[in-house]
């Protein structure tokens, strides 16, 4: 855990952290570990994962619900808030990614935030300041990506398709997402807006690391929103 994050004397009991999991066995379970020193309750979705992924987010502490095939990211994240849901103790659920690129300092900001201003959903944005560099390639897909988010949506974002995002419980009872793929994340921010519920967006920084270079998910991951965009 980074020291500036001291960990509580008791973990939060009502937020639920959602993690969508796809083949991220060396990453996840650090993930997830210090997750469970802030929050009591992580849940991964594994999405068919050909990996252990699964298990070793089980043995870092996770609760873990697990698809038998490979759904896609909007799935894994409709499986995650429905679960979350279905505990009474759920207040908050934050959506956080496996690979390492979410900080928790930030979620625990946003939910701070989210409880002083009575906001009932915080997006995370990595364009509020200059913490994130992303390349100018994957700047100017992301920001094409907005406004086309924006559009669609009759919101006005500055970092649509950022996974890191709170949702107060009586918003997230109203999502239902269709859309499998990339996709997923404009229509999140539709259904979300619908709500006519109270919401901000909150400087985050994203984390940009080895393991998610060498993936190739920097670039690649903004090119499919793009595509999906147009396809869906």
């Amino acid at each position: 855990m980074s020291p500036s994050v001291p960990a509580p004397a008791t973990p939060d009991p009502n937020t639920w952290i959602v993690i969508p999991l796809y083949n991220e066995e060396s990453v996840v379970g650090g993930v997830v570990e210090e997750l469970l020193q802030q929050f009591a309750n992580v849940v991964c979705v594994d999405d068919g994962s050909r990996d252990a992924s699964a298990d070793v987010a089980r043995a870092a502490g996770a609760l873990v619900v697990q698809h038998p095939v490979n759904l896609g990211q909007g799935a894994a994240l409709q499986t995650g808030i429905t679960f979350a849901l279905a505990h009474e103790s759920c207040e908050f659920i934050i959506t956080f990614d496996a690979d390492g690129q979410h900080r928790i300092e930030d979620a625990l900001d946003m939910l701070a935030r989210a409880r002083k201003e009575d906001l009932a959903i915080v997006f995370g944005s990595r364009f509020l300041d200059d913490r994130t560099n992303p390349g100018w390639i994957k700047r100017v897909i992301l920001k094409t990506a907005v406004w086309v988010s924006n559009m669609t949506t009759g919101m006005k974002l500055t970092d649509a398709h950022n996974g890191l995002r709170l949702i107060r419980r009586d918003a997230a009872s109203q999502i239902y997402l269709k859309q499998d793929r990339m996709a997923h994340a404009t229509e999140i921010v539709l259904e979300l807006g619908r709500t006519g519920l109270p919401w901000s967006e909150h400087p985050v920084e994203l984390l940009y690391t080895d393991y998610s270079k060498a993936k190739g998910q920097s670039v690649l991951n903004a090119v499919n929103i793009l595509v999906d965009l147009v396809v869906k």
